[in-house]
C-alpha cells in the first residue's frame, strides 16, 4: 500500500486521540496529513513521494511527521522543520529526522514538513509551512505543546521557506479560505541554517528561484519571495548560522537577514563560521561549524524556550 492510501487511516487514528495523554502513547512517528479536506490545486496527476538517498521528492500531499519529546524532558515547547533540498526535493535526513532526533534529546517536539516542491512553485510552499504552522497551533493541546512556543526552522531552500513563515504569515497568498485560516501562522521564533533569503542576483541560489518562481520570474515576484526586504517589528526572534564558504548559498545571504533584523530591532543571534560549506546540518563533519546545535540550544535556553 503507498503512502497516499495509508495517509486516510493515519488521520482516522489521529482522529480518535482527545488530548495529549493520548497522543504521547502513539508510536515516536507519526504522520499526519495538513489538508485532510484536500489540498489546494492538487495535480491531477498526483502520486505519492518519490524515495531517494536519505531524500524524498515530488510532494503532491504535504505532510508533518511528529516526533514527541519524551514526557521526562518536554518543555511545551514545538518546532516545524523544514529541510533542504533547493525546492526539488528535501534531505528528510541531514534536515529532517537527525534534526528533530536533537530537538526531542532537548525537550523539544518536533514536526518534519514535508511541503510541495518544483511540481507546483509559489503560492503552494508558502500556503504549506503556513499551515503546518496553524495546524500545529490549532491542535497543541493534542500534542502536549504550548501554542505561543511553536518555532520554525529551515535549513537552505527550507530555510527560505522558514524565513518567509517568520515574514510572509499574513500573506494573502498563504490563505485558501478555510477556517484554520483564522490562527494565526506566525512563528514563536526562527531558526535558519545556511538559509536562501534574496532571490535576487548576484546572490541569488539560482536553481531554487527558478524552481520556486520558474525561469523567467517577473521582478515584482522575486522581490516578494526575497524576504530580507519584509522584516519589520513583527517578525520573531532569529538565530542563523551559515558558513563563509558556502559554495552554494552566499553567505550575504545570511548577512543580509540579519541586518534587516537589527534595523527592525527584532532580537537576533548570527553564527558565521569561516569553513564548514553547505548542507552540513546535523552530519557532525564541519568542524566548528557542526556546533551549531551547541549555540542554538544555548540561544533557546536563553530565551526561555526551554523552561518547562
Amino acid at each position: 500500500m503507498n503512502k497516499i492510501a495509508l495517509l486516510p487511516l493515519m488521520l482516522s487514528v489521529a482522529a480518535a486521540f482527545s488530548g495529549a495523554t493520548a497522543l504521547a502513547a502513539a508510536p515516536a512517528r507519526t504522520v499526519l496529513e495538513i489538508w485532510p479536506e484536500g489540498v489546494p490545486g492538487l495535480r491531477a496527476d498526483a502520486a505519492p513521494e518519490v524515495p531517494g538517498d536519505e531524500r524524498v521528492s515530488q510532494v503532491h500531499v504535504p505532510t508533518l511527521t511528529v516526533y514527541p519529546a519524551p514526557a521526562d524532558l518536554a518543555t511545551g515547547t514545538a518546532v516545524v522543520i523544514c529541510p533542504g533540498g533547493g525546492y526539488g526535493w528535501l534531505s528528510t535526513v541531514n534536515e529532517g529526522s537527525k534534526v528533530a532526533a536533537w530537538l526531542n534529546s532537548i525537550g523539544v517536539t518536533a514536526f518534519e514538513l514535508h511541503y510541495r516542491l518544483s511540481e507546483y512553485g509559489q503560492p503552494a510552499p508558502l500556503r504549506d509551512v503556513l499551515r503546518a504552522m496553524r495546524f500545529v497551533r490549532s491542535r497543541a493541546a493534542d500534542f502536549g505543546v504550548r501554542p505561543d512556543r511553536i518555532g520554525v526552522m529551515g535549513f537552505s531552500a527550507g530555510g527560505h521557506l522558514a524565513s518567509c513563515a517568520a515574514t510572509l504569515f499574513d500573506d494573502p497568498d498563504g490563505r485558501t479560505g478555510a477556517p484554520l485560516d483564522a490562527v494565526s501562522a506566525r512563528p514563536d521564533f526562527a531558526v535558519l541554517l545556511y538559509p536562501v533569503i534574496s532571490l535576487r542576483d548576484p546572490f541569488a541560489h539560482a536553481g531554487s528561484r527558478q524552481n520556486l518562481l520558474g525561469a523567467s520570474p517577473s521582478s515584482e515576484l522575486i522581490a516578494h519571495y526575497s524576504t530580507d526586504g519584509h522584516v519589520t517589528a513583527a517578525t520573531p526572534p532569529t538565530f542563523l548560522v551559515h558558513a563563509e564558504d558556502d559554495g552554494a548559498v552566499p553567505v550575504e545571504n545570511t548577512l543580509m537577514f540579519y541586518r534587516a533584523l537589527r534595523a527592525a530591532h527584532v532580537p537576533a543571534e548570527v553564527h558565521v563560521y569561516a569553513k564548514g560549506g553547505h548542507g552540513f546540518g546535523m552530519r557532525g563533519t564541519a568542524g566548528p561549524a557542526s556546533t551549531w546545535t551547541e549555540r542554538c540550544t544555548d540561544w533557546l535556553r536563553a530565551g526561555g524556550w526551554l523552561r518547562r
